[in-house]
């Protein structure tokens, strides 16, 4: 199970690195490819399923609607890159897989949720997941209102279709 470790603080270093080079102003500017988002609303909100993660991993339950959203990590870069480096701490600590409670609703108008069985490396790797996706949709983001940040390659990309880039590559 290292590599969900390792995979997880690859992702937020990724975010941290992107995040640290942005300007504060260019951090909350809409980006007309976002449909007006910016970066520090993504950011935000990836980060807050981590933090669900962490504060339901000792009772055991996990509700990624019960979010903050809490604005000062969206407009705050220093806020963000604090909150990142919690969550890296968090998972450094390999906090040991146990069986957890996924509470989730699906019905507009009502608070009403169901409970599925679910453990810490699921969701673990689901916040990876869900990081890989909110960072390609801050890729183009960041293209747009900070085309000076310098991202590697594999920032946003599933690790599957880099595999399956490298091997079209070295078939051709």
């Amino acid at each position: 199970m290292t590599q969900l470790y390792s995979a997880g603080l690859t992702v937020l270093s990724q975010l941290a690195d992107a995040v640290s080079q942005l300007s504060e102003e260019d951090f909350r500017k809409p980006s007309s490819a976002l449909s007006k988002a910016t970066i520090g609303q993504h950011l935000r909100h990836t980060l807050e399923f981590f933090v669900c993660l962490e504060q339901g991993y000792e009772k055991g339950e996990v509700n990624y609607d019960k979010r903050q959203h809490d604005k000062a990590i969206e407009n705050d870069k220093l806020v963000a890159l604090g909150t990142i480096h919690n969550m890296l701490d968090f998972v450094s600590q390999k906090p040991a897989d146990k069986r957890m409670v996924l509470r989730v609703g699906y019905l507009p108008d009502s608070e009403e949720c169901v409970s599925v069985e679910t453990n810490f490396l699921r969701e673990l790797t689901y916040n990876i997941e869900h990081a890989v996706h909110h960072m390609a949709i801050m890729k183009i983001g960041i293209h747009e209102v900070a085309p000076y940040v310098v991202m590697p390659q594999s920032f946003g990309v599933a690790v599957s279709t880099l595999r399956y880039r490298e091997e079209t590559a070295t078939a051709s």
